[in-house]
């Protein structure tokens, strides 16, 4: 059993609208999942710099970055970071560039856990319906066009206010979707755009909203998750 989650985390800026990464970090302890997609997670100007650092990570969680190394100062790309248990082997690992007309990306790492190999992708999709599906687009086939094939878990903020169309309808053709519950608004959720989906190689057993009350103070997001074995 694998559990995985994500969490647009807003640079560590709390609903009280102060940074503070060590409560990030706590929200993540809480949620303790072996695979994290972060969204946000890197400073928005200059470097880029991440936000949580290498050594507030080592210090204090029990997860390592997967090293894109596209950014020197930054942990993924465009926001978009992936961390993992310690023990876990990174077989792999990519930035997926996509069609945008502001800083967008997605990433992507072939994991070794626990004996199970899982491909995991992380997202933070536009806000315009048109260039979302533009990404989701290339992303899908980008999967389709790799050379190895592993069970897939996609996850990340798809900025989708529909129950049904848009990216949910382009995604739903190939994967299988979580059922995670509201993540958004943090403080009173309104809308599932935070998203965990599965390739059809992989069953769900369980899944959820994280709404702790550091959780509700640490992003306008929640964290989702989902606990997932094989098919």
């Amino acid at each position: 059993m694998i559990k995985v989650a994500s969490y647009n985390m807003r640079k560590s800026i709390g609903t009280d609208r102060r940074r503070r990464p060590e409560r990030t970090l706590q929200v993540l302890c809480e949620v303790g999942a072996d695979v994290i997609a972060l969204q946000e997670a890197d400073r928005r100007f200059g470097t880029r710099e991440a936000v949580l650092t290498s050594h507030l990570l080592a210090e204090h969680g029990d997860w390592k970055p997967v090293l894109f190394g596209m950014r020197a100062r930054s942990m993924g790309w465009h926001g978009n970071a992936l961390l993992v248990r310690k023990d876990a082997e990174v077989l792999d690992c990519e930035a997926i560039h996509l069609p945008t007309l502001e800083p967008r990306g997605a990433v992507m790492a072939d994991i070794r856990l626990r004996g199970e190999v899982i491909r995991v992708v992380g997202m933070h999709l536009d806000l315009s319906g048109l260039w979302r599906r533009r990404q989701a687009a290339t992303i899908i086939a980008h999967l389709a066009a790799s050379t190895h094939q592993y069970p897939t878990v996609l996850m990340g903020d798809l900025n989708e206010w529909s129950a049904h169309a848009g990216v949910l309808r382009d995604f739903g053709q190939h994967f299988r979707f979580a059922d995670t519950g509201k993540s958004f608004h943090a403080r009173r959720p309104m809308a599932r755009l935070d998203r965990i989906m599965v390739s059809h190689d992989l069953a769900v057993e369980e899944a959820g909203v994280h709404a702790s009350l550091s959780a509700r103070n640490a992003s306008d997001h929640l964290p989702v998750w989902a606990t997932l074995r094989p098919a």
